[in-house]
């Protein structure tokens, strides 16, 4: 299985930004646990971060016919991109949304998920090991599909 993981605005920023909610670990922390969950359930991934809608888009329409599945943590486009969510059904692969933050706990507009409808599953409020997560669902459950 091929799985593409895309990350939004911002967590490229990450151990810099906003510690109590997002955590002391690094953005290059962050991929390097994608990769080693990828390879503990023997799938390919690429990770992909933009912190432009556009390019976000281009992506997902990207993986149409290469990638096998995707997981995402839009960030702030979760609460504003319908364009995201356009993308994602237009490609109409098994997607899991992804947010290292638990999001109902956060302030009322970052509870409005846009992405969530184009989703099979969404893991909040996990960290880093929700990545984890929704690299085994995906690799597990969609292999029973």
């Amino acid at each position: 299985m091929k799985i593409l993981v895309i990350n939004g605005p911002n967590l490229n920023m990450l151990g810099i930004r906003e510690k109590e909610i997002y955590g002391e670990k690094s953005y290059a922390e962050l991929c390097a646990f994608i990769d080693a969950c990828c390879a503990e359930e023997s799938a390919a991934c690429e990770i992909y971060q933009s912190n432009h809608e556009g390019a976000i888009v281009d992506r997902i329409q990207q993986a149409y016919g290469s990638e096998d599945a995707i997981v995402i943590n839009p960030a702030a486009y979760t609460h504003t991109s319908v364009a995201i969510l356009d993308a994602l059904r237009a490609v109409a692969l098994p997607a899991v949304e992804v947010h290292l933050s638990r999001l109902s706990g956060r302030e009322s507009f970052r509870q409005i998920s846009y992405i969530s409808p184009a989703c099979e599953k969404t893991i909040e409020g996990k960290g880093f090991e929700g990545y984890r997560e929704a690299i085994r669902f995906l690799t597990r459950e969609k292999k029973k599909d």
